[in-house]
């Protein structure tokens, strides 16, 4: 049978974080930091909605892009958030999560042997998505003394004749970095002068603790050449909902809603009537939340001082991405024995790109509480090992 499965599928590895959600989920005492998931539930007012639709019987289809109402919502969202300027008719798909935007808008636009650029470490669907359209993935190594931010001579140096696209991973899962607006403006100008396009990845960009998040959109000449996507999971708590969008050239747009079409068809009808509530009137609600995050970050980097054990300050999204260097193992190794030894679940960097191995991605959507109790042993993990490495 193996015989008769897609070559590239199979070449394809499972994804590194599953597999210690798995192990902790049979665990007894187990706590888990490697899930991106908010632990807050839905705001009441949004599931209301949804419940309100169901009552109302709106269990039909949608048109293939989405409602209507929702993609004037998503315009006047970005329009007061980011201010950029799209039609809701020709440039803005609904799209189940944040992922399947990803997925039809590489296949919008790749063809075979076309180069795609992807910094890591980053989300895990990027690349096994790229190779799926038929892309060439083209890895760009992010490096902790940038703070994981990509510069323009990085950018630069990977760029070839093949290149199409540029992947931006910003606020970034997993490292929690961010790209300031003087960050952005310097890779325009190297995307303008190579004339490619850009995929931009903003489903954090509610969870920006430094400044306000700049979107590159906003830098001359880029909206002309980006999609931009984004969703209602993280800002909004809303992972299970599966609701995502994107907006960007009509060209680029109406292909996407042609693949969608005949893949999806439509996302929920549900979702889309409590996404719509979650934009008129979720504003407070993401603003609680990000205070709540930003609370946890702050006891997190400085836990991490306090022990001793490197880690540069994120101001983006809900991870961590500490070093574990010192202690000469590799990511794998220390998360698998910190499982074991502490019950305590985290991802090696190594899960997001090999350029994350030596690190380890630690989640705080989690309760302050647990964060604690995590952290404890965290600490009595990292002496033990240092006592081990003086012996």
């Amino acid at each position: 049978m193996k015989n008769r499965l897609a070559d590239k599928v199979l070449s394809i590895k499972p994804s590194g974080i599953r597999k210690y959600f798995d192990i902790v989920s049979e665990m007894k005492d187990a706590i888990s930091l490697g899930v991106g998931e908010p632990d807050f539930d839905t705001p009441w007012h949004i599931r209301d909605e949804g419940i309100y639709s169901l009552e109302k019987g709106r269990t039909f289809y949608t048109s293939n892009a989405g409602l209507k109402e929702l993609k004037i919502e998503i315009t006047k969202y970005l329009q007061r958030r980011v201010g950029v300027t799209y039609d809701y008719d020709s440039q803005v798909i609904v799209t189940v999560g944040g992922s399947e935007a990803i997925d039809i808008g590489l296949r919008a636009l790749i063809n075979p042997g076309d180069e795609v650029l992807i910094p890591q470490p980053s989300y895990v669907s990027y690349e096994p998505c790229a190779l799926l359209a038929g892309a060439t993935p083209v890895i760009i190594n992010l490096k902790a003394e940038n703070d994981f931010r990509l510069t323009a001579e990085e950018l630069r140096e990977a760029i070839t004749e093949k290149t199409k696209l540029l992947i931006l991973p910003f606020p970034n899962n997993p490292t929690g970095a961010i790209m300031e607006k003087k960050d952005l403006e310097a890779i325009a100008e190297v995307i303008l002068e190579k004339d490619i396009l850009v995929m931009s990845d903003e489903i954090y960009s509610e969870l920006s603790y430094k400044e306000d998040h700049v979107s590159i959109v906003t830098i001359p000449g880029m909206l002309e050449r980006t999609i931009l996507i984004n969703g209602f999971s993280k800002a909004y708590a809303m992972t299970g909902w599966r609701l995502g969008y994107a907006c960007g050239p009509k060209e680029i747009i109406a292909q996407m809603i042609k693949i969608h079409q005949f893949a999806i068809m439509c996302a929920p009808t549900t979702s889309q009537y409590a996404a719509i509530e979650a934009l008129k009137n979720g504003d407070e609600d993401v603003k609680e939340m990000k205070e709540a995050y930003n609370q946890r970050r702050r006891y997190l980097v400085n836990a991490f001082r306090e022990m001793e054990l490197e880690c540069f300050e994120p101001f983006g999204a809900f991870y961590v991405f500490p070093s574990i260097r010192e202690f000469q193992m590799t990511s794998d190794e220390f998360a698998t024995r910190f499982l074991m030894e502490e019950k305590v679940a985290v991802v090696p960097g190594t899960a997001f790109g090999d350029c994350g191995e030596g690190f380890l991605r630690i989640s705080y959507a989690y309760s302050l509480d647990t964060l604690k109790i995590a952290i404890g042993r965290l600490k009595q993990f990292v002496t033990r090992l240092r006592e081990e490495q003086n012996k």
